[in-house]
């Protein structure tokens, strides 16, 4: 869900390492520039980001900044090898290298097909996920809430529109999206389902590609109170991490952020899939409207987020 319009600079923050044991980088050095696309690391509190993050250790914030027209915006990522691949909400995609200590090289700006279900909002992109065997790669589009499916080339090879999700709000969903390592797919609405009660949201659970179409069985997602749902990963034990964002001030307009950890064996047909909070985003950390987030499986039993 886009709710800074015209933004042309967004927070990157990767490579969270979970314990047990830390993850150790070299130290972040000036900022790079490669052609249009800068990158600046930003230091960060470590007295804070300890008590905040749980049992995550931060490894490293960037912030990347570009002239391209098609910069900005980013509400989904993946990360297949040492690349980061992320999509926007004008279905504009820039595909770089990790950010190190010595900054970044080779990125690639790309776009999208437009999504043909919908000629006014066709091009608003909110989820992603991927088979790491195949390459293959789902996307959730916003306002006419499909999901299509892309080779690696991001070809379309399939598009469909589910019935459970018809009657979601245009505005917020299919806001997450996470194939499961046996095939199957979760997908979340950002809306929350009772106008005052802050915590459930509307859910599916497809058992094939949803892109074939076929009928999902639904649930709720509960995570932390008063925050959505804008992206979610699978970690390599099975369970998912969702990242969750609140708008905590409107003018001028900030948010916080969580990550909460939730079994996919625990989802029942009707019933509530419930979340445990891991992890704070918020002040004094550098917060931005985060929406995406990837996970990467290191050889130590580590992973970086």
């Amino acid at each position: 869900m886009r709710l800074l319009a015209a933004r042309r600079l967004f927070a990157l923050a990767l490579l969270l390492a979970i314990v047990p044991g830390l993850l150790w980088r070299d130290s972040p050095t000036a900022a790079q520039r490669s052609d249009d696309l800068r990158v600046r690391p930003l230091g960060w509190p470590k007295a804070a980001a300890a008590s905040l993050l749980g049992p995550f250790r931060l490894a490293g914030v960037w912030q990347l900044d570009s002239r391209h027209p098609g910069f900005g915006g980013y509400s989904s990522m993946l990360l297949p090898g040492d690349r980061m691949l992320t999509f926007s909400d004008r279905a504009d995609t820039l595909e770089f290298a990790l950010p190190r200590g010595t900054g970044i090289a080779g990125y690639r700006f790309g776009k999208v097909p437009v999504n043909p279900y919908d000629r006014r909002f066709g091009r608003d992109i909110e989820s992603a996920t991927r088979d790491p065997a195949s390459g293959t790669i789902w996307l959730g589009w916003e306002w006419s809430n499909t999901i299509s499916r892309h080779g690696a080339d991001l070809v379309r090879t399939g598009m469909a529109g589910p019935g459970a999700m018809r009657h979601w709000s245009q505005n917020t969903g299919p806001e997450a999206v996470v194939r499961l390592a046996d095939g199957r797919f979760i997908v979340l609405s950002e809306a929350f389902t009772h106008w005052l009660h802050w915590k459930e949201h509307r859910a599916l659970l497809f058992v094939r590609d949803p892109a074939k179409g076929g009928k999902p069985q639904g649930f709720s997602f509960e995570g932390s109170d008063g925050f959505r749902p804008t992206d979610m990963a699978q970690l390599p034990d099975g369970r998912v991490l969702v990242l969750m964002r609140q708008m905590t001030w409107p003018l001028p307009i900030r948010f916080s952020g969580r990550i909460v950890i939730a079994d996919p064996a625990e989802i029942r047909p009707g019933g509530i899939w419930r979340g445990r909070e891991l992890a704070k985003l918020e002040p004094p950390l550098p917060i931005d409207n985060f929406e995406g987030m990837a996970i990467r499986p290191l050889s130590d039993g580590q992973v970086e987020v």
